[in-house]
């Protein structure tokens, strides 16, 4: 096993030390969110800065539309590249930036303490662009996608694969590794019941599953490790 790529040690201490990749991708959601709020509150920027949040949604929220023209046309345009890497440093209030962020320190701490900075920087932009990918060919839409919750629920897939390879090491089901996932998107569809949500929980599904198949394919092993699960299961 490579060292640095994953870290097996399961007996390091409950509490650590937030580690820096978290500490910075955290610290950009919560800086451009203090912004937005300096901004409507007048504090700062003057009359402009009020629509900052707006104008941010636009310029560099994920575009439906102009991701269709790139599909369609079978072109790149700059414009529509970067925002598959900004539209997650953007929310839509602060109460959904929050939740982003508390999610990505719980989450992120747990990936970052066991794969490399590079791997968990590549699962997080990674997740973005793909669970904003299949959004865009899913959905036809003008309301611009934001938010970091692809990219947070692309860690979450790596860290059900985590918990997927020590329940199937210990010989338990490792199936019940998808219950946090299970739980979230249960209670993200009763939330856009009640409350009329939109479509982003596409978006959040495929970052998962993004993650998840990076953590295995990243991981020392993790396909020969992941084929043997499969093996054993089968044999019940």
């Amino acid at each position: 096993m490579e060292a640095g790529m994953f870290n097996p040690n399961h007996n390091a201490p409950p509490i650590n030390a937030i580690p820096p990749v978290i500490t910075l991708l955290v610290g950009l959601i919560a800086v451009i969110e203090i912004a937005f709020q300096l901004g409507a509150s007048g504090m700062v920027g003057g009359r402009e800065a009020i629509a900052w949040r707006r104008d941010a949604v636009i310029a560099y929220g994920f575009a439906d539309p102009l991701f269709d023209h790139m599909v369609q046309n079978r072109v790149l345009v700059l414009d529509g590249l970067k925002r598959f890497v900004t539209y997650p440093f953007i929310h839509v209030s602060a109460m959904h930036a929050v939740f982003a962020g508390v999610i990505l320190l719980a989450i992120g701490k747990f990936v970052a303490e066991r794969f490399n900075v590079w791997v968990v920087v590549l699962i997080f932009f990674a997740s973005a662009i793909f669970g904003a990918s299949i959004y865009g060919l899913i959905i036809d839409t003008r309301v611009a996608l934001v938010g970091a919750y692809p990219a947070v629920y692309g860690l979450l897939g790596a860290f059900t694969w985590s918990l997927f390879v020590g329940y199937g090491a210990k010989g338990e089901n490792p199936l019940q590794a998808f219950q946090l996932i299970g739980l979230l998107l249960g209670l993200q569809l009763i939330f856009g019941i009640i409350g009329g949500g939109g479509s982003e929980w596409i978006a959040d599904v495929a970052g998962f599953i993004a993650g998840f198949g990076i953590s295995f394919a990243m991981a020392p092993g993790g396909r020969a490790r992941l084929a043997e699960l499969l093996r054993k299961s089968r044999q019940r």
